[in-house]
Parts: C-alpha cells; sequence; structure tokens
C-alpha cells in the first residue's frame, strides 16, 4: 500500500513567531484560527494540582481536537494540523500570559537571577492519528533592577507572551544561559516538530 503524503500543513496558532519557524523548515503551511464562536481562552484553564508538564500537554491536545473539528466543519481537504503550547514555570509555578503591565513586572522580577523551565508541546493531526512531543529548555535570567524591568514592560513586548518574555525580542539582553531548544523556547521546537511531520507523512 502506498503511503500517504502530504504537501501542505495547516497550522492551529495565530503565533507570527510559530509561522516564521515554519517557513525556516522549507513548510508550507496555512493557518486554521477558531471560529469567533469558539471559547478558545477556555481551553487554557490550569486543573486544580496540574503539574506544569501536564498542564502544557493536555492544552496542545485539547488545541488539536478544536482544530481537526474545525477542519471537519469547514469540509476541508484532510492535510495534517500543527498545535503547539508552551508554558513557562519556576518550580510548579505556570507563569502564563501577564495581565497587565504590573502582573508582567511581578513575574519578570520572579524569574530575575534564576533558572526557570520553558515547556513547549506540539501536537500533529494526520490520517496517521496523533503524535506528540514535548521539548523542555532551562532558561537563566542574570539578575536585573527594577528600572531594567520597567523598562522592559514599558516595551509593550511582555503582554501577551508566557513568563512576559520573548527570548527572540529584547528579552535577549537578560538571558545568560540556556540549556534545551531555543526554537522551542520560541514557541516550536523544531527537531522534534520535523520528525513528527515526517512521520505524519508530510513534504518539505
Amino acid at each position: 500500500m502506498r503511503a500517504v503524503t502530504h504537501d501542505l500543513l495547516y497550522l492551529a496558532s495565530q503565533s507570527p513567531r510559530r509561522r516564521e519557524l515554519l517557513t525556516q523548515l522549507g513548510v508550507s503551511h496555512e493557518l486554521l484560527l477558531a471560529d469567533d464562536d469558539e471559547d478558545a481562552e477556555a481551553l487554557e484553564a490550569v486543573l486544580p494540582g496540574e503539574t506544569p508538564d501536564a498542564y502544557v500537554q493536555r492544552v496542545c491536545a485539547l488545541k488539536a481536537e478544536a482544530a481537526l473539528r474545525r477542519r471537519e466543519r469547514r469540509a476541508l481537504p484532510d492535510h495534517p494540523i500543527l498545535t503547539s503550547d508552551t508554558t513557562v514555570c519556576r518550580g510548579g509555578d505556570i507563569l502564563g500570559k501577564p495581565a497587565d503591565p504590573d502582573d508582567a513586572a511581578a513575574m519578570l522580577a520572579a524569574l530575575a537571577g534564576t533558572t526557570h523551565r520553558v515547556l513547549t508541546a506540539v501536537t500533529v493531526i494526520s490520517t496517521l492519528g496523533q503524535r506528540h512531543a514535548l521539548s523542555i529548555s532551562h532558561v537563566t535570567f542574570r539578575p536585573m533592577n527594577a528600572d531594567e524591568i520597567a523598562r522592559y514592560v514599558a516595551s509593550g513586548e511582555p503582554l501577551g507572551k508566557a513568563g512576559a518574555y520573548g527570548i527572540q525580542g529584547r528579552a535577549a539582553e537578560f538571558v545568560e544561559r540556556i540549556d534545551g531548544s531555543y526554537s522551542g523556547i520560541m514557541g516550536l521546537p523544531l527537531f522534534e516538530t520535523a520528525a513528527l511531520l515526517r512521520e505524519a507523512g508530510l513534504r518539505f
């Protein structure tokens, strides 16, 4: 029996960084975003007692299942679907997207001078089933004073980002050391993602 192959991927994410990373891999993709009546934020609620590792993988899988229903509802061709979710954690505490500038400043103050983990889960759904991967990176921030944090928060970059920073932006100056995947910290670990896509029959 001839193996099923695909030349196109559906990306169920609004992140421009994930689009850039897929383009870097040479993956042809189209966006498969939520309808207005879908409550995407509800998928990201943390369950009582849930660990960061379990949380990020569960949310990623739920996003993939929602995207599959979306593809079927729109009667689109059955190309593979990719979802990804990134979580920053310090110990067992999940640091999501800051609610406001004060929340962002508090997160950055907690991360300053310490090492935290960045977890990025990836799910690919295709005719061959679901495949999952988890990238775990350790990031060490140098000490930061209140003025530095305030200036960074005022740039607007921390808002909308897990852990209140974007490593590909101005926050790079705070990063003393990385142990893990730079692309994973950005939001899509390319090594793991490429392997999942090839297993799903995607040509790139």
